[in-house]
Parts: C-alpha cells; sequence; structure tokens
C-alpha cells in the first residue's frame, strides 16, 4: 500500500527483488515490441483496475443488451476508453469488428467525419442479435467543434434502433447539452496509489523486471493516479537502465526528485529563507522549469506531517504562485516569492 510516497521513498531498500516470469499471456501479446500500455491492456471488465462501481454498472448493459447511448469522463489514463472497448467485445461477441467504429475525435473531430464516416456506418446494415446495437466510440470526443457536435446529435435520433455512441472524454463540460442529455453520463475518478501499485507490481512479475521498493515508489509518485503514466515510466526506466529504482525513474521522467522537495518544504517550516532558496536555486539550476517545479512542490505539500490548518495555508500559497506561473510570471522571482511566504505562513502559525 502506498499511502504517503515522499515518506516512503525516505527508506533505503537495498534489496532488489526480481519477479518471477509469468507468461500466461494471450499468443497476440508474445510481441516483445509492443508497448506495455497495449500489451496488458485489459480485455474483460474484471481485468480493469478502479471505478468498480461504474465498471460493474457497464457489465451489466454488456449482458443483457439494449444499452443506452455513453458518455464516460474522467482524467487520463483511468481506462475510459479501455472500458468502452470491453462493453463493446462483450456485447457484440464474434460481430465486434464489423459492428464497431472506433474515431479519435481529437483528429478526426470536424462536421465532414460526422456526416460522412459516422451517418454512413450508422447506415450500414449488420445482422446482430436483438437487443444488440452497433457501437460508435467517439475518444477524446470533448474536442470535437461544436458544429459537429449540433450534427451528431440529430445522427444519434435518427438512427437510435440500430445504433449506439459511446463517448470518452475528459472534460464533460465540453459536451453541448443536448448531446448529454441523450446519453447515460458516468463519471471516472483517479486511480488510488494502491491500485496502480499492484497493476506496477503484476507487470514486474510478468516481465521479469528487476526492482526496488522506492523505485516502485517513485512510479507510483510520477504517475499520480494515471494507469499509462505508471506503466510508460516502468517500461521507459526498464528500457533505459534495466532496473527501476527512484533515481533512475527520476532520471527518466526528468521530474524534480520529491526528496529535494520536501527538504525544501521542511526547511520554510524551520523559517530559513536562506537554506530554502539554496534548494530552489539548485533545482532551477537543473534546468526544470517552473510548471514542473510548483507541481512537484504542490505533490509533496499534500503528504506534509504538519498541522492540517498550516497545510492548507501552504496549498492556498503554492496554488497562487501557480496561477501566476500559468498566467504567464514563471521567473524564478515568483518563485522565490512562494519560499518567502511560505516562511512567513509558518512563522505565523508558531506565534
Amino acid at each position: 500500500m502506498v499511502s504517503n510516497e515522499v515518506e516512503a521513498m525516505d527508506v533505503d531498500v537495498p534489496s532488489t527483488n526480481t519477479g518471477n516470469a509469468d507468461m500466461q499471456q494471450k499468443p497476440s501479446l508474445k510481441n516483445t515490441n509492443v508497448p506495455w500500455i497495449e500489451k496488458y491492456r485489459p480485455q474483460v471488465f474484471t481485468d480493469i483496475v478502479g471505478n468498480e462501481d461504474t465498471v460493474e454498472r457497464l457489465s451489466v448493459f454488456a449482458q443483457h443488451g439494449n444499452a443506452p447511448n455513453l458518455i464516460i469522463a474522467g482524467p487520463p489514463g483511468v481506462g475510459k476508453t479501455t472500458t468502452i472497448l470491453c462493453f463493446a467485445r462483450i456485447l457484440l461477441g464474434p460481430s465486434f469488428r464489423d459492428a464497431v467504429l472506433e474515431l479519435n475525435a481529437s483528429n478526426e473531430r470536424g462536421i465532414d467525419v460526422v456526416r460522412n464516416k459516422i451517418k454512413m456506418f450508422a447506415q450500414k446494415k449488420v445482422n446482430l442479435a436483438p437487443g444488440k446495437h452497433k457501437i460508435i466510440i467517439l475518444d477524446e470526443a470533448d474536442s470535437m467543434t461544436e458544429g459537429a457536435q449540433q450534427a451528431l446529435r440529430r445522427t444519434m435520433e435518427i438512427y437510435s434502433n440500430t445504433t449506439r455512441f459511446a463517448l470518452a472524454c475528459n472534460n464533460s463540460e465540453k459536451i453541448i447539452e443536448p448531446i448529454q442529455s441523450r446519453c447515460a453520463m458516468i463519471r471516472y475518478g483517479k486511480l488510488t496509489d494502491a491500485q496502480v501499485l499492484a497493476k506496477v507490481l503484476d507487470v514486474c512479475k510478468k516481465e521479469n523486471v528487476s526492482y526496488t521498493d522506492d523505485g516502485l515508489e517513485a512510479i507510483v509518485f510520477t504517475a499520480q493516479g494515471d494507469m499509462r503514466q505508471a506503466l510508460n515510466n516502468l517500461q521507459s526506466t526498464v528500457n533505459g537502465f534495466n532496473h527501476v529504482n527512484s533515481e533512475n525513474v527520476f532520471k527518466v521522467c526528468d521530474e524534480p526528485h520529491p526528496l529535494l522537495v520536501k527538504s525544501m518544504l521542511d526547511t520554510c517550516l524551520k523559517i530559513d529563507i536562506c537554506k530554502a532558496y539554496g534548494i530552489l536555486k539548485h533545482l532551477w539550476d537543473m534546468g526544470y522549469s517552473p510548471e514542473d517545479i510548483i507541481s512537484n512542490i504542490f505533490r509533496v505539500s499534500k503528504n506534509l506531517d504538519i498541522d492540517e490548518y498550516l497545510k492548507l495555508e501552504f496549498i492556498k500559497e503554492i496554488g497562487l504562485t501557480h496561477m501566476g506561473i500559468v498566467n504567464g510570471v514563471n521567473s524564478l522571482l515568483q518563485l522565490n516569492s512562494l519560499i518567502a511566504r511560505l516562511c512567513l505562513t509558518a512563522k505565523s502559525a508558531a506565534k
């Protein structure tokens, strides 16, 4: 269980665990050139990690047929597209290839796609069992133009007897309300650290990866609830160094090390602004962008073992600085101002 990423990384674990080979995989997955995010993409609902309640609802729809149009909204890397593919595979069985159209709306998102590809597929005749429908999967549907979405809503109505739509998006607010009202809305949340760690461990055993406990903690810390990011970082580290430890992971991910950031925040709590600035200047000189630095400061601050009120005050100051950086005020002076305000906040709390 990963309850506190930063504190767990303070522990130096000299022993190296090497997972045993467990190659009980499908024949199609034996190609070593396949990225791990595709090689270990779940094929059935029981393999999907996290969001158990929503996955269970979709499993019932898949078994009984006559499913509604769907919108699955949530952050990247939590299994939205994978869930829809599993749903279509179970619902349609051997007719999956003929009865499913998958489009990535970030590339094909204009009104011509709706009028041509989608409409033509909706008109296509496929022999399906009663209660089964063709499925049109629109990935990243929130990037479709408004004109395309307006055209899509009429298509959804006309071909409702034969076709169902499944839309995956990061931000459901960018889907126009007429489409939202025609769909069942399913929301996904970020995966927990424990869920990401369990999957990473499983992949390490199947791939016979050499790893240390602090290396897995680093993978989980950099992923931040994104399974795709976790597996990509794991594979990149293995390909680059053949061994997964925290040092190698942060070299591959090129992020400010959380132990350095934690040391800087601890120094702010001791109201030693000079030493805190020295650590900040060291991170800056290493070439990290202000966005990377402030993002990791926020991640680490959430896990500080301090009074809750003081932690919230820290997070407020970090948030204000982050807003300034996003708006273009991304100088070292901006970050130095944050250090000063954190020290003042700690000083006020100490009185």
